[in-house]
């Protein structure tokens, strides 16, 4: 089940221009601020003018821009080169992605590390995610109180354990060079929160300046024919 919060709670802070989204602070428990916004314009005119001939397309401003659009779908695009602006003069490296499907680790794996698996975000320097779902089915957030990293479940530990089948003083760096505890599980009862279509995201990440717990998010399933048009960096 997935519930479509508006975006306030301990959690999460809503604000209302880009200016907020970038100055205002993660503190406490505080690691999501959502731009809380309903667009304007025909964002489907662009994901059905765009070729999609692989899973993932990754389009740049001038391919975006030489679209041929109706009134709608030029105000649609306007918002979005708009965005990618804002975070570009921001620091930012936006990459806006026409996605069918992602890859997916084997279905027979104990640990999938795809971006349908609930993740947090890691870098070595500070810096956060930001994403917008401009098309298709929105990413998702699972809130910190509700999960439970994957490496401390005794029995995923022990077949983590047992595919490193090195000394032990070794077995935190095999679980982090491999991206493993950077993975969680809902745990019974939880809620995750859809992050809505429209909205641009500030989520926090696991760095080494960061003063609160990385948000954990990923990837919805998406639906069935209609492809997700994304903003992330």
């Amino acid at each position: 089940m997935i519930i479509n919060l508006p975006p306030t709670g301990h959690q999460i802070k809503s604000v209302t221009n880009f200016k907020d989204l970038v100055a205002t602070p993660f503190t406490g428990a505080v690691n999501a601020i959502c731009w809380d916004r309903t667009l304007k314009g025909d964002f489907a005119e662009i994901v059905n003018k765009i070729p999609l001939d692989e899973n993932i397309n990754i389009l740049n401003q001038e391919e975006l821009g030489a679209l041929q659009l109706s009134e709608q779908g030029q105000l649609a695009r306007d918002i979005i080169l708009n965005d990618w602006q804002l975070l570009t003069a921001h620091g930012a490296a936006p990459v806006l992605n026409l996605i069918r499907c992602y890859d997916r680790d084997d279905a027979n794996s104990f640990f999938p590390t795809d971006v349908y698996s609930f993740h947090a975000d890691r870098s070595p320097v500070p810096t956060d995610t930001f994403l917008c779902t401009y098309y298709g089915a929105p990413s998702q957030i699972l809130p910190n109180a509700q999960a439970q990293q994957k490496v401390w479940v005794p029995e995923i530990r022990a077949a983590l354990k047992k595919q490193y089948g090195g000394a032990e003083e070794g077995f935190e760096a095999f679980l982090s060079d491999h991206f493993f505890d950077l993975h969680y599980q809902a745990t019974p009862g939880a809620l995750p929160v859809s992050l809505g279509v429209g909205n641009l995201w500030r989520l926090a990440i696991d760095h080494p300046e960061s003063q609160v717990l990385p948000c954990i998010h990923r990837a919805p399933e998406e639906k069935n024919g209609q492809p997700r048009l994304l903003l992330i960096c």
